[in-house]
């Protein structure tokens, strides 16, 4: 595992612990020498987390599209920005940079982008090990949900798919280990 995709939320959320787990994730992602890929923005958690992996001496990679370059203010600070044309280019592109997926605390952007790269997993376009960081129990109905589907039989694989932990070190820990299985 070389780079880690990191979807998060735009805003910092309601509670400080958000971006407390962030600038965790960025210190342990850089002490780890692992390059962060992002969605290119410089606000929100989006911003805490690219910074503080810039401030430890990290490689940050942000993909944006161009329409929204101005509106999540698009981060000039940052190892490499590349502008794309669409978000589904920019998905594309952020998976196709990284080695595995995390989402941390956010709203429904960060959920839908976690949804792509579980699906895409489970249809065999990626195997990129995606995990949770579920701090203090934020994703806690997600993961009882996907637990539902899974009772209901609508997602067989969940857990072979899907990595949740509330320490990032045990979450990147995890995710090392699927990434050198093989597919």
């Amino acid at each position: 595992m070389q780079r880690v995709a990191v979807f998060c939320g735009s805003r910092h959320g309601a509670e400080p612990a958000y971006r407390r787990a962030a600038e965790e994730l960025a210190a342990l992602l850089v002490q780890r020498e692992l390059g962060l890929v992002y969605g290119g923005g410089n606000v929100g958690l989006m911003g805490v987390l690219a910074d503080s992996v810039m401030a430890g001496g990290g490689e940050v990679i942000g993909v944006i599209p161009e329409k929204l370059r101005a509106r999540e203010v698009a981060h000039q600070g940052i190892t490499d920005l590349q502008v794309v044309g669409s978000m589904h280019e920019r998905k594309e592109r952020i998976y196709r940079l990284a080695d595995a997926v995390v989402a941390l605390p956010g709203g429904i952007g960060t959920f839908e982008e976690l949804f792509e790269a579980l699906t895409w997993n489970q249809l065999g376009i990626h195997r990129k090990p995606c995990g949770l960081l579920n701090v203090e129990g934020y994703y806690d109905p997600l993961v009882a949900m996907i637990e539902r589907a899974h009772e209901m039989e609508f997602f067989l694989r969940h857990r072979e798919l899907l990595a949740v932990a509330s320490d990032a070190g045990a979450l990147l820990d995890e995710l090392a280990a699927r990434a050198e299985k093989p597919a």
